[in-house]
């Protein structure tokens, strides 16, 4: 069996359309940071999955997911009523492209999210090695509503000046009302953040969110000189394609 019945232990809800959960991890289950497994529910003797990234690191005893909740989604409509007791199957493998492996080493890090791709980034700022391979590493999480600013309060608790975090609300008031992805294109973001101007011989771009950012910042980031990492190689910027499946 490639999926192990697992046990919701906690479930926290951020806004009207998206909420995090806690499940008991498979004994067996290895995953690195930044990696997504499937997950799903069983209904009518069927199996309904979909990708999720992993927020929590390595090293806990539990796995946390971040999830939208779409009204019609397959998945999501029934995934957003779990409470603590109720079973969830998780796959017995994780893979992804956001893992520290994924990007070479360099001076400043670019994680590009929107909605719940913020989900990978969690558990890789969370990594001391992250802050090992880069000199800054600069987190921006782009979203339509305050609300949705999932996990602020943690990310601003993280005690390390190597890390910047750049919240963006697209559709309320709010400092920054920018879309992260035409902050970064603009050379705004470092600007404001006083680091030098993105150059793809020294700095790093992961980027997880809805398609079409991850569409405009992938060409984007091919025009001006910056190498995806694939087949042929590790190069200085990653994405998650995987991630349009949250997005059910």
């Amino acid at each position: 069996m490639p999926y192990s019945e697992q046990i919701v232990q906690s479930v926290r809800p951020w806004s009207d359309k998206t909420f995090s959960f806690t499940l008991s991890r498979p004994r067996d289950f290895s995953f690195e940071n930044g990696e997504f497994v499937t997950i799903g529910l069983k209904r009518e003797g069927k199996l309904l999955a979909r990708a999720y990234s992993i927020v929590s690191t390595t090293d806990r005893d539990h796995l946390e997911f971040l999830s939208i909740h779409v009204p019609d989604g397959p998945l999501t409509s029934q995934l957003v009523h779990i409470r603590p007791g109720d079973s969830v199957w998780v796959n017995s493998k994780a893979t992804g492209s956001l893992t520290l492996n994924h990007v070479l080493p360099g001076r400043t890090l670019y994680m590009l999210a929107t909605g719940t791709g913020l989900a990978p980034f969690l558990s890789l700022i969370r990594d001391p090695e992250l802050y090992a391979r880069y000199e800054n590493v600069v987190l921006v999480h782009s979203v339509r509503t305050v609300a949705e600013l999932a996990y602020r309060t943690e990310i601003e608790a993280i005690d390390n000046a190597q890390l910047r975090y750049v919240p963006t609300v697209t559709r309320e008031p709010f400092p920054t009302p920018e879309r992260g992805g035409d902050l970064f294109r603009s050379g705004v973001l470092s600007q404001r953040l006083g680091l030098p101007a993105p150059d793809p011989a020294h700095d790093r771009v992961m980027i997880c969110g809805n398609p079409a950012m991850t569409r405009e910042l992938t060409h984007h980031l091919k025009e001006t000189g910056w190498t995806p990492t694939g087949h042929r190689g590790i190069g200085n910027f990653t994405t998650e394609v995987a991630f349009v499946v949250h997005h059910e």
